[in-house]
């Protein structure tokens, strides 16, 4: 039998490898692909985390039902390494991996190597991002700590049963993160400002999915209450991306990797909390189906203010202005496009 010093040891190692994987494969992702044309790999980079529930779901479950918990990381272990070879031998850098400008939907943007990071870090928009990841994560932490037990204790499933129904909700969240981020790449190709077309949209995506956190306890029919856990626990995938795409409106290529770094770092800090405060409401109310209650009605509270945050503080136009000011110094000015079309306009001879 594995020592609990040795499983510690195991956790801590895997955490320390998957902590900067999310931020850095978004970081070598973007590499490839322009801004206007982000969202659908964005969304399948993301998504390829829902595939894998979906999948390791039923066959975890059935390798520690049949060849007991031993086996399940032996084939996790070996899946990981093959990919890990893959990637070393096939993986490089796009055509977009040399510094960028300081990218916005204004003209003339002076090329920008770096800027501050605390002025990065203290944008409205990297903020919201932050806020939008931080809403999303509390409810991810408490699907991975606690939904299957709260759907064997609760609700009564099996444990097929349980596997099943988590990996129906990561199927919902793969459908939505390839519907809607195709979309969002539509609007920026028309010319639809980040403030809504993927602002507003990861807001109002933890703003519904909190809304449906709230809901679920107090509903007596169990489809329906499946339906609407689905979409607490699945509907917050579409801000996953999102959140990496509007961080990088405002961020040049050089300082990208950094800054992902640290809002993944930021966004994800629920998962040192909602577990723990979520067995800790379970042990201290009178009975765990009150304690289970009050811990997703702390989590809807806790996403509907990101969610509303997000909505209010994503502007990366905006902030793409004012950091601009940042980069070019003390009184200067932004350019007008008037001003930028006379400053394009060939000389002209004085008349003689």
């Amino acid at each position: 039998m594995a020592a609990l010093p040795t499983l510690i040891a195991g956790r801590v190692l895997l955490g320390a490898a998957e902590g900067p994987a999310a931020s850095m494969s978004m970081h070598a992702l973007y590499k490839w692909f322009p801004p206007e044309r982000r969202g659908l790999p964005s969304a399948l980079q993301i998504g390829g985390a829902a595939l894998g529930t979906l999948i390791a779901a039923p066959v975890v479950t059935w390798l520690i039902s049949s060849f007991g918990w031993r086996s399940a990381f032996a084939a996790l272990a070996v899946t990981s390494a093959v990919w890990s070879a893959v990637w070393w031998r096939v993986g490089h850098d796009g055509p977009y991996a040399p510094e960028r400008e300081l990218r916005a939907d204004v003209k003339d943007v002076p090329s920008v190597a770096r800027l501050p990071l605390r002025s990065l870090l203290l944008t409205g928009t990297v903020l919201g991002s932050i806020a939008s990841a931080f809403g999303a994560s509390w409810a991810l932490s408490l699907s991975h700590a606690w939904l299957p037990a709260y759907l064997r204790t609760q609700l009564g499933m099996s444990a097929g049963s349980a596997a099943t129904t988590i990996s129906a909700i990561s199927a919902f969240s793969l459908v939505l993160l390839l519907t809607v981020s195709p979309f969002v790449d539509a609007l920026k190709r028309r010319r639809v400002s980040s403030r809504w077309s993927s602002g507003l949209l990861q807001g109002a995506a933890v703003c519904v999915a909190g809304t449906a956190m709230a809901a679920f306890p107090f509903v007596g029919a169990t489809a329906l209450r499946v339906l609407l856990i689905a979409l607490a626990f699945g509907g917050t995938a579409v801000a996953v991306p999102l959140h990496y795409m509007t961080t990088a409106e405002v961020v040049p290529t050089a300082q990208r990797g950094v800054v992902f770094g640290i809002v993944a770092a930021t966004g994800t800090l629920p998962g040192l909390v909602a577990p723990a405060l979520t067995g800790h409401f379970i042990d201290a109310l009178d009975n765990p189906a009150a304690g289970y209650t009050t811990a997703f009605l702390v989590t809807a509270a806790v996403m509907l203010c990101a969610g509303v945050f997000a909505i209010a503080a994503i502007r990366p136009e905006r902030d793409v202005r004012r950091l601009r000011l940042t980069a070019e110094g003390p009184g200067a000015r932004p350019r007008t496009d008037t001003a930028s079309a006379s400053a394009r306009k060939p000389a002209t001879k004085p008349p003689t």
